[in-house]
């Protein structure tokens, strides 16, 4: 039996211990701890890319959101997400140009964008706090964001996650769009933490908001260069250092994504001037990421960017005077932008001088890259790398053929699309084509035998690798193969199918959604509600039977029934509850083993 004078005293510092730990648990934030990135639920689930994705938009009055699209005015609705209902959630429509092609169209298909934090700051989806949905627009083959954001997250970069969703507003069929993880908080937390650093878009463009004042036709013909008209206006884009002053930098910092205060903005402007004078580059630059971005982002050739005349569309990301870049919008890479019509020349497009509109020395963020053979070498080593990663070994091919696979029924059914079903195919071969002779140009550039840059030596022809037979306008761009058909606008209206749909059966040949033996579809995939002989009933396939639909039966069509509740979804309160319950059972742990010691006193 244990006859410690000083069992008391010991009790109670393990009791003083245990409350110490708890309070450490619920203030170590305040204190200097950084609190471990939270597993974010909505990248296994909304993200995964192996099925079409399915989401219901309920709202009262639809017809009169639309005609308040242009002037991107958040609006209140709900969404059921592969069958799970949130209520309360912000939807607007988002876009520069786009916004005012669509309402010039009249067919309605614009993008949005939806904030489940809009209302309730608690409020998320398995911790996605924002949304984008991506209309597909100038994009024939429905897959220029997707694969570029694939090849980017697979190559090592912070990119946006993306997956295909089928979405139906108040259960009828609306059309196949692109869903994006928006670069925001659940963004930074996923990638950087919890303490993560600032984040900005730089833009100096105003297309959007409903102004309506931006001249559609200058954009078009590429009248707009840089150096032609505002290129004073385009310096902090640019990312060029000019002064010490914060106006200066106003496209940066009115474009913040995070609360940045002076001291921000100082560290920043510091950080620039390093960059433009090319002082401690690996230490004011992520020196292999900023790479990996430019060597996919150079691959695909989009000059609506940061490398073309208009100097927008990247995310800048800055952590304690560290650079790098978060890719953003490439619907228009592969020669979309401004009508690229010759395909040789954008196939062997040189990947050391891949700015259009300006020079390598007038974008600092690529200029450092070629200043010093050792960053040269390196990006010439990544190249090689991501040459053989996805193409050489075959990756790319796989990879494109799942996809068109995935989305080939549902583009055929989708009744708001941009281009037909015919042009589609053509489309997506072309990428298929464009993607494998631009790798063949670039192993090329790299050994030596085709220019790398836009004054190299000239060659013979025969050295360069011969595309003319691809017609680049087939893929969806600005000035070509972006139209719609005549009859596209008025389907959702009217109830009328796609061209070429007998009572919404699908064509003869057509691809189904794959299947398990028995017919059964594979784990994810919905199948459609089907007629005797296996044939899908009229309108129901893929759209018209979606789990929304079910889900509104299971309900009764009645958004309360849902119970919308917080499981599995992870938020602050979520973490905190786990905080409390964890310091609680140290606690109780330290009182049970006072209590027991104290017995055998």
């Amino acid at each position: 039996m244990s006859t410690n004078k000083h069992i008391d005293k010991i009790c109670c510092a393990a009791i003083a211990a245990a409350v110490l730990v708890t309070a450490v648990f619920l203030n170590g934030r305040s204190l200097g701890f950084l609190e471990v990135s939270p597993v974010k639920g909505y990248a296994d689930r909304l993200f995964d890319t192996e099925t079409v994705h399915t989401i219901d938009i309920v709202m009262d009055d639809w017809d009169g959101f639309l005609k308040t699209c242009t002037r991107e005015e958040y609006a209140a609705c709900s969404v059921v997400i592969d069958q799970e209902a949130y209520k309360d959630v912000a939807i607007r429509a988002k876009g520069n140009t786009s916004l005012m092609q669509v309402e010039s169209w009249g067919n309605d298909r614009y993008s949005f964008k939806i904030e489940f934090d809009h209302y309730d700051s608690g409020k998320s989806y398995y911790g996605l706090d924002k949304l984008s949905l991506n209309n597909i627009i100038q994009d024939n083959t429905y897959m220029k964001d997707y694969l570029t954001y694939q090849m980017m997250g697979g190559f090592g970069v912070d990119a946006p996650l993306c997956s295909y969703v089928y979405i139906t507003v108040n259960g009828e069929a609306w059309g196949l769009y692109l869903a994006v993880e928006g670069v925001e908080e659940a963004f930074l937390e996923r990638n950087y933490g919890s303490g993560y650093g600032e984040l900005y878009k730089p833009d100096s463009q105003d297309m959007g908001g409903g102004n309506g004042e931006q001249n559609m036709e200058d954009l078009a013909d590429g009248r707009k260069q840089s150096g032609q008209i505002g290129e004073a206006d385009k310096s902090d884009v640019s990312l060029i250092y000019s002064d010490d002053a914060y106006e200066s930098y106003q496209n940066i910092f009115d474009n913040a994504k995070t609360d940045v205060e002076d001291v921000d903005k100082g560290r920043l402007i510091e950080v620039l001037r390093q960059l433009n004078e090319g002082e401690n580059l690996r230490e004011v630059v992520d020196v292999e990421e900023v790479i990996r971005y430019f060597v996919v982002h150079n691959f695909v050739c989009n000059f609506d960017s940061y490398t073309g005349s208009m100097i927008h569309n990247y995310y800048l990301y800055e952590e304690e005077g560290m650079l790098s870049m978060i890719p953003w919008d490439y619907n228009l890479a592969f020669g979309g932008f401004q009508g690229v019509k010759e395909a040789s020349s954008l196939v062997n497009y040189p990947i050391d001088t891949p700015v259009s509109g300006g020079t390598v020395e007038s974008r600092p963020m690529l200029a450092w890259i070629f200043s010093e053979e050792e960053y040269t070498e390196l990006y010439h080593e990544y190249f090689a790398e991501f040459v053989s990663q996805y193409f050489d070994s075959g990756v790319f091919a796989g990879i494109i053929a799942d996809v068109r696979e995935l989305i080939t029924p549902y583009v055929e059914e989708d009744p708001t699309k941009f281009c037909t079903f015919e042009e589609f195919e053509t489309g997506a071969e072309t990428l298929e084509q464009f993607c494998l002779l631009r790798a063949e140009s670039i192993r090329g550039q790299l050994e030596g035998t085709i220019a790398s840059t836009s004054d190299g030596r000239p060659q013979d022809g025969d050295t360069l690798v011969d595309a003319s037979d691809l017609d680049i306008s087939a893929m969806g761009g600005m000035d070509g193969g972006m139209g719609m058909p005549d009859d596209r606008a008025g389907d959702l209206r009217t109830g009328q199918k796609p061209e070429g749909k007998e009572g919404g059966t699908p064509k003869e040949g057509m691809q189904k959604p794959e299947e398990e033996e028995g017919g059964i579809p594979k784990e994810g995939m919905q199948k459609p509600e089907e007629e005797e002989g296996g044939i899908p009933k009229e309108g129901g396939f893929p759209g018209d039977n979606v789990p929304e639909n079910r889900f509104w039966e299971e309900n009764g069509g009645n958004m309360d029934a849902a119970a919308v509740s917080q499981d599995g979804k992870e938020t602050v309160q979520d973490r905190s509850w786990v905080l409390v319950g964890s310091s609680a059972a140290v606690l109780l742990a330290a009182l049970l083993g006072a209590g027991l010691y104290r017995k055998r006193v």
